[in-house]
């Protein structure tokens, strides 16, 4: 764990600061989607169109994933190092690197961030439809701040400071099996028709491996409050834990929660998709509305918070 850390994650989560996620870069993040695609047609046309059926290819295919990708990554670095150590340590920094979102995660927000600065509010829903899942046609230059910011606050857990917490525990197999996990819920764990059924076992899964690490980085989303300008770290601690239960997910209101509240807004609520509003609570208090300028401030939430778990992982790994 402690070799790991010094040797694999922690220069991983440099090249993620550096690099981001270049598009031409082959991901395991595409590769999972592909899979579960075929996964998905194979398994329907397998089982019973029936709700028990559709649940039954569902729980296969939420097992299937991660064992495919989690245990095929360590049959790799199995082999790699029975050729060279040096290629088994390439492989597992290379792919860890890319299991970590932070700097893509900036990218997407800022690319909303500068058009609504110029005012160019069809360039911002243009932009921020390409992050949420929400209907943006008729949102407001405040509506896809508000978008941004609320996906910068929930991705910070899914799409960093969890896989940090799995690669330190369990290294690149464990990464891999999360991300997989992680992967299926965002693209099955719908509770719509087509998914109700055959998507339950991928969206309860995806919520068991977050337990822990939504409420862990929700507190230590409140810590990088109060370190950083423009934010409130008392307020932010406040609002986590009056709020972070005020979400259908058990997991999703916890970072979202400490981030209103360190900028002072409120986020969440009422919001359209596929052109029906869905009622959702707010989150936070409304001391001012959200403006642009709240999404880079989201930002350094986000890596102020990654920042503060891989400084707990050092201290572990100096420690055990």
């Amino acid at each position: 764990m402690a070799h790991f850390f010094w040797t694999i994650l922690l220069p991983a989560a440099v090249l993620d600061l550096l690099l981001g996620d270049p598009h031409w870069v082959p991901h395991p993040v595409r590769w999972m989607g592909r899979t579960i695609s075929v996964l998905e047609r194979l398994l329907r046309r397998l089982f019973p169109k029936t709700p028990a059926g559709e649940r039954g290819a569902g729980i296969v295919l939420a097992l299937a994933l991660p064992i495919l990708f989690g245990g095929g990554s360590a049959l790799i670095l199995w082999g790699l190092g029975q050729v060279s150590p040096w290629l088994s340590w390439v492989v597992q920094l290379w792919f860890t690197y890319q299991l970590l979102a932070a700097r893509s995660l900036q990218k997407e927000s800022m690319a909303v961030c500068y058009p609504l600065k110029k005012h160019d509010l069809e360039g911002a829903r243009q932009a921020v439809s390409r992050i949420v899942g929400r209907d943006t046609q008729a949102l407001d230059e405040t509506g896809v701040a508000k978008a941004a910011v609320e996906t910068v606050a929930e991705n910070t857990c899914d799409g960093v400071t969890a896989p940090l917490i799995f690669l330190f525990l369990g290294g690149l197999p464990a990464g891999m099996a999360y991300k997989a996990v992680s992967t299926l819920d965002s693209m099955v764990g719908y509770k719509n028709e087509k998914y109700r059924w055959f998507g339950w076992a991928s969206a309860r899964l995806d919520d068991v491996l977050n337990f822990i690490p939504a409420r862990l980085s929700g507190l230590l989303m409140c810590i990088g409050a109060a370190l950083l300008p423009g934010c409130s770290g008392p307020r932010a601690w406040s609002i986590f834990w009056r709020d972070r239960r005020k979400h259908a997910s058990p997991n999703s209101a916890h970072t979202e929660a400490a981030c209103a509240g360190a900028l002072g807004v409120r986020l969440a609520g009422d919001a359209s998709y596929f052109g029906k509003i869905v009622h959702k609570p707010t989150l936070g208090d409304p001391i001012r509305p959200v403006e642009p300028e709240d999404i880079p401030r989201a930002c350094g939430l986000m890596y102020a918070t990654a920042a503060l778990f891989l400084l707990l992982f050092a201290g572990l790994s100096i420690w055990l």
